[in-house]
């Protein structure tokens, strides 16, 4: 089991989710979670229980419409600017 070590990850994600007004289990079902795991597994990431790998971060990111980098930036001025920058490419 992996637990957060002081990431910023689960802090941004939940950020970034109620920001756009989805529920866990919407977010998780966009991107691409199974419709009965996608809440549990949503819930594991915001507490920092489990950390997803790096495919499921680009489907949030794709999302939520935030670069990857949002979700590791532990300044939250630095975040916001990263939010508010438009240039990104999110695939």
């Amino acid at each position: 089991m992996k637990t957060n070590d002081g990431s910023p990850f689960p802090k941004r994600l939940k950020e970034a989710r109620l920001a756009k007004g989805l529920s866990q289990k919407k977010l998780g079902i966009l991107a691409g979670m199974d419709q009965f795991a996608a809440s549990p597994r949503m819930n594991q990431y915001e507490k920092g229980v489990h950390s997803p790998d790096f495919q499921t971060v680009r489907a949030l990111a794709k999302v939520l419409e935030v670069p990857t980098a949002f979700f590791y930036c532990e300044e939250d001025n630095l975040a916001a600017i990263i939010l508010n920058h438009k240039t990104y490419n999110v695939n």
